[in-house]
């Protein structure tokens, strides 16, 4: 009888040994997948609030209602450039996020597309109170790539986080 139970303790250590292995290898995949998914959409993110600039192409009250929106959010610091008028169009250069209030810059919109790079997302913000964007011009901005429309504050401030996730720098 001894030497049954001497056996099944030994297979028993050599299963336990088995299944100790089999978790740390799956404890090393787990933490391996979430490191692949996870730290560059941190990354990115990380270098996005550090690093990107955002132009702001609104006019008066709208130009500073957005900043204070942006700046409110504590996640922003100095990257903002503001862009109130056609003749500052260049000022932009710098900027890898546009964010256009679209009853501001509706008439110049083509101006700043033509402007914009392939790589810069840009967000164009137009309250639901003010009217919506034509057809047309839905259709223009739809053919553009990273371009996004949002017609409320909230959701705004999130289009600008997400663009500087899934694009780079």
């Amino acid at each position: 009888m001894s030497q049954y139970l001497n056996s099944a303790m030994e297979t028993l250590a050599i299963v336990g040994v088995i299944e100790t292995l089999l978790l740390v290898v799956g404890v090393i995949y787990a933490v391996f997948l979430w490191a692949r998914g996870i730290l560059p959409v941190l990354y990115r993110l990380g270098n996005g609030l550090a690093k990107r600039k955002i132009a702001i192409f609104a006019k008066g009250d709208n130009l500073s209602s957005i900043k204070s929106l942006l700046a409110d959010s504590k996640l922003f610091r100095q990257n903002i450039i503001e862009v109130p008028s056609k003749n500052d169009l260049g000022r932009a250069e710098e900027a890898s996020i546009y964010l256009v209030y679209w009853h501001d810059w509706s008439g110049e919109i083509n101006d700043i597309l033509d402007k914009k790079p392939d790589r810069c997302p840009m967000i164009v913000y137009a309250p639901y109170n003010k009217g919506k964007i034509p057809d047309d011009q839905m259709e223009n901005l739809d053919g553009k790539r990273n371009t996004s429309v949002t017609n409320f504050r909230g959701r705004l401030l999130n289009d600008v986080v997400t663009a500087m996730i899934t694009t780079k720098l």
